[in-house]
């Protein structure tokens, strides 16, 4: 197939994650630099030279042709921040309303059905802030203990007692939170706790960064650019489509402008969409899925953990409508895609996998990022005699299907 792609505007939305936009591109410009020389193409990265505050500059040479591609991320960044600022009273506080909100809803015991994996993820939090909570007890009891009960003559005094235990157990707590870069129990916790909190919805805040991504996004779309591709990964995927699906209402994805794409990268979309008030986000789905302004290639993996690897995120969610012929869903294939020894380095690091589309594969099969964002072809193109992946899950089990 003949080079359509000369000229690329590249849109990356992360996922819930606090990190500096500079950590995504040091990402990109060492998996990208891994990736080519494993894949025979050149690759390289300089300052950015359009957009926002926030990208770099592709120049790449793939099968003899020469693409140069812009890429920003639209970052919430501080909005995660801001949610991740709970003390430690309020994150275990929003362990019972987070809790509540899965099982109470009926949401858990319904996501169980697609994939165990995020549902082991979801709970991994709870059960270890649980856990560490009852550390931090037993610790100040037997510290109490040990200190009070020997004494010669002393009866015990159980407000002294109490006193000791609270002390060593706020003191176990704080270690932990300290060190949850290790644990990631506080960071899941609330991840979790921010889409709970809203029943699915969005906050005021959110939707107000979602507006300013969706303007961003429709300027590129009017300037000279072969391909507008957005991208997003994890939570950013069910951002994505709300974005879009908000340009497309509005008439702002031109006819004859630059060819648009959709990649979205280990989604976990049910989280969301299970829950009772994810109105806006089922009716997106909904809508987005059988449009034709846009492609829409969804990529996943089983080996990924974290994600509802090969879920139709609209046909789960109980909103497949019937002309729905998008997303494309497509497995990136871990177990196949990288080698042996890659993999068995990389198995058993959950929170790295999720990463994983992000970066190189030693074994590359149709799925490589560094083609699709920075190669000559449109994601229409690279992707249309693409089958399916197999065993993709497509029934619904949402009980909760009302749309905005």
């Amino acid at each position: 197939m003949s080079q359509t792609v000369r000229k690329r505007r590249v849109f990356y939305i992360p996922g819930y994650d606090p990190i500096h936009p500079r950590a995504y591109r040091e990402l990109y410009r060492s998996e990208g630099t891994a990736q080519a020389a494993l894949s025979g193409y050149a690759l390289a990265l300089a300052p950015k030279r359009a957009g926002g505050p926030y990208g770099w500059h592709v120049s790449a040479t793939q099968d003899g042709q020469p693409v140069e591609t812009d890429v920003e991320v639209l970052i919430w960044a501080e909005i995660v921040r801001d949610s991740m600022a709970a003390s430690i009273p309020a994150t275990y506080l929003q362990l019972l309303r987070t809790a509540w909100a899965y099982i109470g809803s009926g949401a858990l015991f319904r996501l169980m059905r697609l994939r165990k994996g995020p549902v082991i993820a979801a709970l991994y939090p709870i059960v270890a802030l649980i856990l560490q909570a009852l550390a931090g007890l037993g610790a100040g009891a037997a510290l109490a203990g040990l200190i009070l009960w020997p004494l010669p003559d002393f009866r015990f005094d159980w407000g002294l007692g109490l006193a000791l235990c609270a002390g060593v157990t706020w003191a176990v707590l704080r270690w932990f939170r300290k060190h949850d870069g290790r644990f990631y129990a506080y960071y899941l916790m609330h991840d979790y706790a921010f889409t709970a909190r809203w029943g699915g919805a969005n906050p005021a805040a959110l939707e107000t960064r979602m507006a300013a991504f969706g303007d961003t996004i429709a300027q590129a779309l009017t300037e000279d650019w072969d391909e507008v591709l957005v991208v997003g990964h994890s939570s950013g995927a069910h951002l994505a489509i709300s974005v879009l699906a908000d340009l497309i209402r509005a008439g702002r994805v031109p006819a004859t402008g630059p060819r648009l794409g959709f990649l979205s990268l280990g989604h976990v979309v049910p989280m969301v969409s299970f829950l009772p008030k994810a109105k806006r986000l089922r009716g997106d789905l909904a809508y987005l899925c059988a449009r034709t302004e846009l492609t829409w290639v969804d990529v996943t993996a089983p080996g990924d953990g974290c994600a509802f690897a090969l879920c139709d995120p609209v046909k789960v969610s109980g909103v497949g409508p019937a002309d729905q012929h998008q997303p494309l869903i497509l497995s990136a294939a871990f177990t196949q895609t990288l080698s042996p020894a890659r993999w068995k380095q990389l198995r058993w690091r959950f929170f790295r996998l999720h990463f994983q589309y992000l970066c190189a594969f030693d074994r590359p099969g149709a799925y490589d990022y560094f083609r699709i964002t920075a190669g000559p072809l449109t994601l229409a193109e690279r992707f249309a005699q693409t089958p399916p992946s197999k065993s993709v899950i497509e029934t619904p089990v949402n009980r909760f299907t009302s749309m905005a």
